[in-house]
């Protein structure tokens, strides 16, 4: 029982004894502004790195280093079989 009501009691004491800084004392810095353009640097540099990294995964694949395809480019079904619901022409 008593930490049931400790808890209520420490969050109101908190809330009276903490103060709030003035908004004339809160200023960002230019370490965070520094850490936030590294930050957008590097997604950057991962994006471009992505990007070289599709193509090269491209090129391979176009190459058949991946095996034969079974795929058609540009309907993404299976080549080798129909595996279509529609019924045959001409069959």
């Amino acid at each position: 029982m008593l930490s049931a009501l400790s808890v209520p009691v420490l969050q109101l004491l908190t809330w009276v004894v903490d103060e709030t800084p003035e908004p004339k004392d809160v200023k960002a810095g230019w370490t965070a502004l520094i850490v936030f353009l590294l930050l957008i640097a590097a997604v950057v540099v991962l994006a471009f790195s992505f990007v070289k990294q599709l193509r090269k995964t491209e090129a391979a694949r176009k190459a058949g280093v991946f095996g034969p395809e079974d795929m058609d480019d540009e309907t993404g079904s299976d080549s080798a079989g129909d595996t279509s619901s529609e019924p045959r022409q001409g069959a």
